[in-house]
């Protein structure tokens, strides 16, 4: 403190300099403080409790999304052909099951997309990345489901949706594991759960048949 009057006495703007330069450097480092702030702890932090639509995702979250609508949407088309040509009204149920949990999830999914600024897969787009997704149908298999009905029917229905649902499941186990998007991760755990308990009813059905 003496130090400090000192230097006013002999100089009263070499003190006004320095105490200006304190000033500016405590700005400057309250500045950067808040800059790190919002940069580092502060980054997270609204991620977390952002909306849905602007909570933190990676790569993985993206190609589940992407990858599940069209494995999702074949889901439903093959539920829809059981309406008129299943035999058993058990096989009808589940497929009505399907239809109902599945259509909501694909808008969810596209919103998802959307909202990241990704492309949502068309309808109908069935280029070679889906080839690469466990459980889909070939156009042959669904040429096949199409023509039949009754039991042949129901016991190719279930045999290729136990297929799918196994795709599904597996995808949706890699999102659990490599996803980061919350919300994503927890309908990767619905798909999980409801899924394999359909996979064991349809086993069930499949020996009845």
């Amino acid at each position: 403190m003496n130090r400090k009057r000192s230097l006013i006495r002999r100089t009263s703007a070499v003190a006004t300099a320095a105490v200006a330069a304190v000033v500016l450097a405590a700005c400057g480092g309250g500045n950067s403080d808040t800059a790190a702030g919002h940069s580092g702890h502060g980054a997270d932090s609204p991620a977390a409790s952002a909306p849905a639509s602007q909570g933190q995702h990676n790569e993985a979250d993206v190609a589940f999304a992407k990858g599940m609508i069209p494995h999702h949407r074949q889901a439903i088309e093959m539920a829809g052909l059981a309406a008129d040509r299943a035999g058993s009204a058990e096989v009808k149920e589940l497929a009505e099951d399907i239809r109902k949990a599945q259509d909501p999830e694909i808008k969810t999914l596209s919103g998802w997309l959307t909202s990241w600024g990704e492309e949502v897969p068309a309808e109908g787009a069935m280029d070679h990345s889906t080839h690469d997704m466990g459980g889909m149908m070939s156009e042959e298999d669904m040429k096949e489901l199409e023509d039949s009905s009754g039991k042949a029917f129901d016991t190719a229905f279930l045999e290729m949706m136990i297929e799918h649902h196994e795709g599904a499941v597996a995808m949706a186990r890699t999102e659990q594991s490599d996803g980061s998007y919350e919300p994503a991760k927890k309908m990767a755990d619905t798909i999980v759960t409801s899924q394999t308990a359909e996979i064991t009813q349809m086993n069930e059905l499949l020996g009845k048949s």
